[in-house]
């Protein structure tokens, strides 16, 4: 790790339990949070970059959807994945109370109250995922089967159609 560099609760997480993972930092440009100008920071393909987007249930409890950076999440087949109604986005504001995180630095792993998390099947096409660290600028690379183990994930086709 780079010295100086702060570890984030994901990483804290991720190593008390054993999971191995590999720090990928990128420059920040606070003009364009998009996951694919993280994708592109990293030269990485897109659709192996996962963003993490919350989600409200009619009841208010919430739960993590994670789909590569260069799809939009489907909010009908995420609800049916978690056996809900329906699902709408959390508010942003609602985004760091919720979750201790800032949008462009969301991770499904050391969030500050834990929720249900779902990743789109694409992730199996890959040996390694990325998702974010917990704090722009850093990216975590780590086998999606022991992201889905650490989480108890489910997995389902959450995101849009290529």
């Amino acid at each position: 790790m780079a010295k100086g560099l702060k570890k984030t609760n994901a990483m804290r997480e991720l190593e008390r339990a054993g999971v191995s993972f590999i720090l990928h930092t990128y420059e920040v440009d606070e003009s364009d949070l998009s996951g694919l100008h993280v994708a592109a920071q990293l030269g990485e393909t897109p659709g192996q970059v996962f963003k993490t987007l919350v989600t409200t249930a009619p009841d208010g409890s919430h739960a993590a959807c994670c789909v590569p950076v260069d799809r939009e999440l489907d909010l009908k087949a995420a609800a049916r994945a978690f056996g809900v109604k329906s699902l709408s986005m959390l508010h942003l504001s609602e985004l760091l109370p919720v979750t201790g995180y800032v949008r462009g630095g969301c991770s499904p792993v050391g969030m500050k109250r834990p929720m249900p998390v779902v990743i789109d099947a694409a992730c199996e096409r890959y040996e390694t995922i990325m998702i974010s660290g917990g704090r722009r600028g850093l990216q975590l690379e780590l086998d999606p089967r022991d992201l889905i183990t650490f989480c108890d994930a489910i997995v389902a086709a959450i995101a849009t159609e290529e």
